[in-house]
């Protein structure tokens, strides 16, 4: 999609470049699904509630960016009788809004739990018959590591997915300009890395990284029981895993990064370099939000320099 999301605190904004070429930029409230504040300050859970939150905003996101084009083919066809259709309360579109993004965020996790653990997990148990539980299980770790790699391959190949990693490449740019102290410009943007730590592909890679050292230790010769196991360890693995890319965001502890290196490594396939367009787009979701002078400021400022005498 031709956007940006970027967030920062209890705000969240949305910049899309439209078909007539001017951005549209949107600030919201940055709301958790789960309103439940103790929750986001205990290890583990903070990551469950950081990845249901992150799935939820991320569709309304993707929802919100469509949104411009399906005006745009409505107005090219000329449709009245489509338009009247489509016309609803607000309070209908809200509600018919909410359950596209459970019907979606619900899809979505269905069809990551079958590709990525009952596909492998079955595989594996047939063709690794005769082989001892660990070996069954180094199996079905290295047919989920390729699945995985396939399945990112495979959307960097598609065309639209490729403009959308432009953006996500765009993204990181801005946030490694401005952390590097370098001021939010075109320029300066294009020139920063497109690689990040904090990045959701450098997640997902800890995801199956975790998934792989928790199945070594959860043995079953019931199909059923294995997969029950599995599924009830998802909200674990995400939080474990939430835990090691916080952990990368703020650590240049050499073993860290050695660690995240394969997830940098992975963020070469999710992210491409972006044209100037796309990296402007980026610029004014993060200004709407995020104030980079003052932020530079205080990080080029030498030390102690903000103390009074």
């Amino acid at each position: 999609m031709e956007g940006i999301m970027m967030r920062n605190k209890g705000k969240y904004a949305i910049a899309v470049r439209k078909p007539d070429g001017e951005i549209d930029v949107k600030v919201d409230d940055y709301k958790s699904v789960i309103p439940v504040p103790a929750l986001q300050k205990i290890p583990i859970l903070r990551g469950v509630v950081s990845f249901v939150d992150s799935l939820v905003v991320g569709i309304r996101c993707l929802m919100y960016s469509a949104s411009f084009f399906e005006e745009e083919e409505e107005n090219d066809k000329k449709d009245k009788k489509d338009k009247k259709e489509k016309k609803k309360s607000s309070e209908k579109e809200e509600g018919s809004d909410t359950l596209f993004v459970a019907g979606t965020m619900t899809l979505a996790l269905v069809m990551a739990v079958v590709l990525f653990m009952i596909v492998p997990l079955f595989v594996s148990r047939r063709l690794g018959a005769n082989l001892p539980p660990l070996g069954r299980s180094a199996l079905e770790s290295g047919i989920r590591v390729a699945v995985f790699l396939g399945y990112m391959v495979a959307i960097s190949r598609m065309k639209d997915i490729q403009r959308t990693f432009e953006y996500h490449g765009a993204e990181h740019k801005c946030i490694n300009c401005i952390e590097n102290g370098r001021e939010l410009t075109v320029d300066n943007v294009l020139i920063s890395s497109r690689l990040h730590k904090r990045c959701g592909t450098s997640f997902l890679f800890f995801v199956i990284l975790v998934s792989v050292i928790f199945q070594m230790f959860v043995h079953s010769d019931n199909r059923l029981t294995q997969l029950g196991i599995r599924l009830l360890l998802i909200p674990v693995i995400a939080g474990v895993s939430f835990e090691i890319i916080r952990l990368a965001g703020i650590s240049d502890n050499p073993v860290v990064n050695l660690m995240s290196k394969p997830g940098l490594a992975l963020q070469k396939l999710t992210t491409r370099e972006p044209d100037a367009k796309e990296a402007e787009v980026a610029i004014q979701a993060v200004e709407a939000v995020f104030d980079w002078r003052a932020f530079i400021a205080e990080k080029n400022s030498p030390p102690g320099s903000g103390q009074s005498e």
